[in-house]
């Protein structure tokens, strides 16, 4: 699981933002255990909102 997560633009791609992941998870980090933890939901919808994904663009 990473620690760093890099959102990109559109193409061109260029790198929009970097966010540090800090999860608070108790015993061997797992995904499941990652999406139980507090801040995941923090992080799900910040990195969400950035992505811009309005269905317009989308290839077929």
């Amino acid at each position: 699981m990473a620690n760093k997560i890099a959102v990109l633009s559109k193409r061109p791609a260029t790198i929009k933002n970097i966010h540090e992941i800090n999860l608070t998870v108790k015993g061997t980090k797992t995904p499941l255990l990652s999406r139980e933890a507090p801040e995941f939901k923090d992080y799900f919808n910040t990195i969400w909102k950035e992505l811009d994904i309005d269905g317009k663009d989308q290839l077929l």
